[in-house]
């Protein structure tokens, strides 16, 4: 963590809190990644750009009719090609599994598609997920682990990267489908805070976890927040809302929210070319140097711009690591099942499910009634929301 006397969203200063100013300023027109200072990572900071396409299989062969010289390459020469095409294949096997239909998943448990209502970016717009075409909950009827060594997680992307629309799991709506939060009766967008551009990573949440607000963890001291788990996934590929990702936990953060416990747990889609680099969470920094100060920095001064304090974490902002994680998330799963069984107190939360050996259990008649998808454009947004915020002030 960098320290000085005054910062602009170069470092976050731990040890004191800081009195901030902010400066609300017209979105440049002109790329991210030319704004960013030398010390920061392009690859965890910068927006997307338009990829071109991947070479297929069948045009990595070399023709007769080629340019490639047609004597006999060398051998370490013809070791590098191999080694290059391999990786090019490889590649772009990852990608097309990525945006391969889910409707066709590597295995029958993980056959999750999505069903669309209402146009995005309006208050009626919701994503339910499917299992095999029937509507099923995110929260209560997904499985936390996707395999039975229970070292592959199911996470469910609510906000892909980049993309400033703050949409969670409803936790009070029937089967729990994902919406845009709102604030005031209004959708609410998170702000650009520089020079970060929408949420880093893809974000999400665990099912069959639940952050209990009746219970103050021994060591943040601070209630439960009453949502399921955070997720950050870190993988190279942008997801979707509602698609259900597997993924490895690397480790996790304590952020401190208005007096609530709000974990983040750090993953990595299991497809991911680098997971198998990534094990925990000092793999993170060494394999993308500047990401978990980044996530630190976005946490702490997102809704500065919307008036509010800088957040606070536990554990002076330290990530811990995946065992901690994984305690974190057992504790979570252990919560959940209180709450499902009936021996926590429910609130408004939804128990509706459609496989659980429960009292609310949806009938098929319930279930029918949750109208068929649409694929609706997206609503005009006000172009504000790609402003952006440029956060400074002085230590005390």
């Amino acid at each position: 963590m960098l320290r000085g006397t005054s910062i602009i969203v170069h470092g976050i200063r731990t040890a004191a809190p800081l009195s901030r100013r902010l400066l609300p300023t017209a979105h440049p027109r002109i790329p991210l990644t030319r704004c960013l200072p030398a010390s920061r990572t392009l690859a965890t900071l910068a927006p997307p750009t338009k990829q071109a396409p991947l070479p297929s299989s069948s045009s990595l062969s070399f023709s007769s009719s080629s340019s490639i010289p047609s004597k006999p390459l060398s051998s370490p020469q013809s070791s590098r090609i191999d080694r290059s095409i391999a990786s090019v294949t490889n590649r772009a096997a990852l990608v097309s599994r990525h945006f391969a239909t889910t409707a066709t998943p590597p295995s029958s448990t993980m056959s999750y598609t999505i069903r669309k209502l209402g146009q995005p970016y309006t208050l009626e717009h919701r994503v339910y997920i499917e299992k095999d075409g029937q509507p099923v909950s995110p929260f209560h009827d997904i499985p936390l682990y996707a395999n039975s060594e229970q070292t592959i997680l199911n996470m469910v992307v609510e906000i892909p990267r980049w993309t400033n629309a703050k949409q969670e799991i409803s936790k009070e709506e029937f089967l729990n489908p994902i919406k845009q939060d709102t604030k005031k009766g209004k959708l609410r967008f998170v702000r650009n805070c520089f020079p970060h551009k929408g949420y880093l990573w893809n974000y999400g949440a665990f099912p069959q976890t639940w952050e209990d607000p009746n219970t103050i963890h021994p060591e943040t001291k601070a209630k439960g927040d009453n949502d399921p788990l955070d997720v950050c996934e870190i993988g190279e590929l942008v997801g979707y809302p509602g698609q259900v990702k597997q993924v490895k936990v690397l480790g996790v953060m304590a952020l401190l929210d208005e007096e609530e416990t709000d974990w983040k747990i750090i993953v990595i889609d299991v497809n991911d070319p680098l997971s198998a680099k990534l094990h925990d969470i000092e793999d993170v920094e060494r394999h993308l140097p500047g990401l978990l100060r980044a996530t630190n920095e976005w946490f702490r001064i997102y809704k500065i711009p919307d008036g509010k304090p800088e957040n606070q974490f536990a554990f002076s902002g330290e990530a811990k690591n995946k065992k901690y994680a994984e305690e974190v998330i057992r504790e979570c799963a252990d919560a959940w099942e209180k709450l499902v069984s009936g021996k926590s107190p429910r609130g408004e939360i939804s128990l509706a499910n459609s496989s659980l050996q429960s009292p609310d259990r949806a009938d098929p008649s319930q279930l029918a009634s949750i109208p068929r998808g649409e694929n609706l454009p997206p609503a005009p947004v006000d172009g504000t929301i790609d402003k952006w915020f440029f956060i400074s002030g002085a230590a005390v």
